[in-house]
């Protein structure tokens, strides 16, 4: 396996099947159980201060690659430990049959049958609901075997709909109590419409009959009025400047294209690429910028292009922007790489956000983290927590709490608010610091906050893998895509 700094390791799935695979294989050594840091008591806002190479003095160290465990120095578990628990359950569900109201399991215990371990019990979601649940049936599956269980399911005709299978341990050990959670499954039940019907609803929202959308435009910006909301459209990058929404602003500064992250600590090779292609101070930057007022709603369509001084264009960019007169903002960004660049860090749009939209509802993968191969300790589901509460507090901060595979994200005070919807799944990363306080602070306990809440929605991130002492990440995890649409929209709301 990995190396286990920081956020990390990704790929823990990958590896389990090619031990799976292979007899020949030897697996579950992690590199390592525990973050190894000096205790130095507690800074003045109260967090506990961990010191690693470097912070006593000393000339020759090794700077924070001590840090590589599991489990934080005070033994809290790392989201990767969650990871390496739920890739090494007892069980996995292979599939359902809906038809033969069938669940099959396999067993990967080396010596026990499935029923004598653990008792499994089942839960059906749509659209994060709980519309079923119960105990599966015990069912006497072999040491490395496979069996059926019976399982009467009802499905609905519409929305995205999971079996959500739990593994509890039946009787209790020295170490481990009765009932302890052993891992989990899910599985997608397939059904008429499988798509999200909170999302389909805000995506197709009807226009407002009678409020029609003034334009006003000037060299550099196009002004958009209706009833409800005025909107300032920067022509010079083909971004918005300003969301004025029910009279309350919702951007604390522009709107921002965003490929850079805060460098993981498994990106600490990939990084020195990515600074020599500049991709950490890039800018976007529009050339021409066209208004379509036919329609129901305002069409803005931009040419653009994220660049940086010294290299060629890094992305060019074609901007389809479609404002209805209820104040909802579809974007359409048709992208075209340079493939002499690396990955990118990741894609997408960043919104310095008013700090008392601190209250964030999603429907994705969570609660822990999750990134495209680092996922397994989350399942699908609708989510809700403060911002502060989706920061992970590695002791060298870095790029943290993203969720994947995400059908919406809301962030609301309790007055107004702001969601992001797409009918393609995205990643969002929602936080009170900045991705460039978190590069620039060496320790935890020295982050300040922005100010805002800060909302990214991401097309896609590259990988997390374990590049900090192990292989690069997998090609199937590098964001490497050389053309590619970020489709979502944007709606502002005020709460009754």
């Amino acid at each position: 396996y990995g190396h286990s700094m920081g956020n990390g390791p990704g790929d823990l799935e990958d590896y389990f099947q090619l031990i799976q695979d292979h007899d020949i294989m030897s697996g579950g050594f992690v590199w390592e159980w525990c973050d190894h840091a000096v205790y130095a008591g507690k800074s003045r806002n109260g967090k506990s201060r961990y010191l690693y190479g470097g912070d006593h003095g000393e000339t020759i160290h090794d700077s924070n690659f001590c840090m590589d465990g599991l489990v934080y120095p005070d033994r809290t578990p790392h989201t990767g430990l969650l990871e390496y628990k739920n890739v090494h359950r007892p069980a996995r569900a292979l599939s359902y049959d809906p038809a033969a109201k069938e669940l099959k399991l396999h067993n990967y215990l080396d010596f026990t049958d499935l029923k004598d371990y653990a008792s499994v019990c089942y839960e059906v979601t749509c659209d994060g609901v709980c519309i079923d649940a119960g105990n599966v049936p015990a069912v006497s599956v072999k040491p490395h075997g496979e069996a059926a269980a019976a399982l009467d399911l009802t499905i609905p005709e519409a929305g995205k709909t999971y079996l959500k299978l739990t593994y509890r341990l039946l009787n209790e050990s020295p170490l481990v109590p009765e009932g302890h959670v052993l891992g989990f499954d899910e599985i997608l039940l397939e059904n008429e419409d499988g798509r999200n019907q909170t999302a389909v609803r805000w995506l197709e929202q009807k226009i407002s009959p009678g409020a029609s959308v003034k334009v006003t435009e000037t060299d550099c910006e196009i002004i958009l009025d209706c009833k409800d909301f005025t909107y300032t459209y920067n022509k010079k990058n083909g971004l918005f400047k300003s969301i004025c929404y029910g009279g309350r602003e919702y951007l604390d500064s522009p709107m921002e294209l965003n490929i850079w992250r805060a460098p993981t600590d498994n990106d600490m090779y990939i990084k020195t690429e990515w600074k020599k292609a500049h991709f950490h101070e890039a800018c976007t930057r529009a050339y021409k910028t066209t208004v379509d007022e036919s329609g129901e709603s305002i069409v803005i369509i931009s040419t653009m292009s994220i660049s940086a001084a010294s290299v060629q264009r890094i992305l060019d960019i074609r901007a389809v922007w479609t404002i209805d007169n209820n104040g909802g903002i579809k974007a359409s960004l048709n992208i075209v790489k340079d493939d002499e660049f690396p990955a990118l860090p990741r894609f997408g749009i960043r919104l310095f956000l008013p700090k008392e939209l601190e209250n964030v509802s999603y429907y994705g993968y969570g609660p822990c983290e999750s990134y495209h191969d680092k996922h397994r300790a989350s399942s699908h589901g609708l989510y809700s927590a403060k911002i502060r509460e989706l920061h992970e507090d590695y002791i060298r901060p870095q790029e943290n709490g993203s969720h994947f595979d995400c059908d919406y994200v809301k962030l609301s005070s309790g007055r107004f608010g702001i969601a992001a919807v797409s009918e393609h799944t995205f990643s969002f990363h929602a936080s009170v610091y900045s991705q460039e306080e978190l590069e620039k602070k060496a320790h935890n306990y020295e982050l300040e906050e922005s100010g805002s809440s800060i909302l990214c929605l991401d097309y896609a991130q590259n990988g997390i893998g374990s590049n900090s002492c192990g292989p690069e990440v997998l090609s199937k995890y590098c964001f490497n895509d050389t053309r590619f649409c970020f489709e979502f929209k944007l709606i502002p709301f005020m709460i009754p």
